[in-house]
Order: structure tokens, then C-alpha cells, then sequence
């Protein structure tokens, strides 16, 4: 009886051991609030765990839409509503933590899906020519992100991906356009 009450104990503290390891695992933060800009916009976000190294990033903000050439005459800039969301893969947050680097914030290496929906809701600063035109785009992405101190970051990413134009009545397209790049670097607020 002794030797079942001692392989029990063993046995025990084997499994409690390495459940203490399985809780240590790096895991992304549970939600994560911020702001961010860069040269083609700014952006509110939040970032909910879903696993531990995956995110979903919802986000709301302005992009900036550039009109010129020979159609709209002089280059001009103006804002647009957008409204994206994007799971994230955090890959490589165990490999941070094992070299003393820091995850706070889910500062890691990330590949995501990002989806952006652009509504014609409202424009700022649109020239009187230029028609606006909804869109959608699904765009593979893989970025950085890593942190300033302890509030401020920054964030890289790159990808290629689809696009699809929502028509509109008396609107022609000359070139339907199904290719979207996402080119970003933004600098950020995290609260």
C-alpha cells in the first residue's frame, strides 16, 4: 500500500510540475489598446487574445486616399474612413522570451490576414471631381512590432493581397483593380 501511495505522490507532483511549465508559456496579452500613425493615416485598435500567440486586431482610423494626373489635375491628399479586422500569429514570442527580449505589449513577428473595409461614409478634404468608391480588401501580411519604453512602439509590415471595388451607378472602371499591396510603418501610443 505504501509503494501505490508513494507512486501516487510522484506521480502527482510530476503533473503539477508540468502544468507550472505549461503556465509560464508566453502567451500574447489579453487585450491590448492603442493608437497609432504614420504617414498615411492614424488608427485606434485593440488587440483580444484568442490563444496564446494568436490576436484578433479590430481596428477603426483614417487612410489616406492621393488624387492626381492628367483626370483630377493637381495632386491632392484626403482621409477616408476604414474599418479593419485581422487575426494575428505572434510565431515567435517563446523564442523573445528565451532571449531575455520583451513580449509586453505583443511586441513579437506576426503574420496576419488583414481585411480592411473602406465605407463611403464620409470623406475629409475630397476635391469636388473626385468620386469616392467603397472597398474591400484581404491582404496576407507579415510585420513587427516592438516597443519604445514602456508605452510608445512601432510597426512594419508588408503584403500582397486582393481587392474588390464596389461600383456604383454611372461609374465606370477602366481597369478593375483585384491586386492590394499593404506597405505600412506606423508609430504608436499603447495605453
Amino acid at each position: 500500500m505504501k509503494k501505490y501511495i508513494i507512486l501516487y505522490l510522484i506521480l502527482g507532483l510530476s503533473i503539477t510540475v508540468s502544468s507550472q511549465n505549461d503556465a509560464t508559456k508566453e502567451s500574447v496579452e489579453k487585450s491590448v489598446f492603442g493608437v497609432q500613425t504614420g504617414f498615411l493615416g492614424v488608427w485606434v485598435h485593440n488587440e483580444s487574445r484568442l490563444s496564446n500567440s494568436i490576436a484578433l486586431r479590430s481596428e477603426i482610423g483614417l487612410d489616406t486616399g492621393i488624387t492626381g494626373g492628367d483626370v483630377y489635375g493637381n495632386t491632392s491628399a484626403f482621409f477616408v474612413s476604414v474599418i479593419t479586422l485581422e487575426p494575428r500569429w505572434y510565431y515567435n514570442l517563446e523564442k523573445r522570451k528565451a532571449k531575455s527580449r520583451r513580449t509586453d505589449g505583443n511586441s513579437g513577428n506576426f503574420i496576419s490576414i488583414k481585411t480592411s473595409y473602406h465605407p463611403d461614409w464620409f470623406t475629409i478634404n475630397k476635391p469636388n471631381n473626385v468620386i469616392f468608391l467603397s472597398d474591400i480588401s484581404i491582404i496576407p501580411t507579415w510585420g513587427i512590432r516592438r516597443n519604445i519604453g514602456k508605452h510608445f512602439n512601432y510597426e512594419t509590415g508588408i503584403g500582397v493581397g486582393y481587392v474588390h471595388v464596389f461600383e456604383k451607378d454611372n461609374v465606370i472602371l477602366l481597369d478593375d483593380p483585384d491586386v492590394a499591396v499593404n506597405l505600412h510603418l506606423r508609430i504608436g501610443y499603447r495605453f
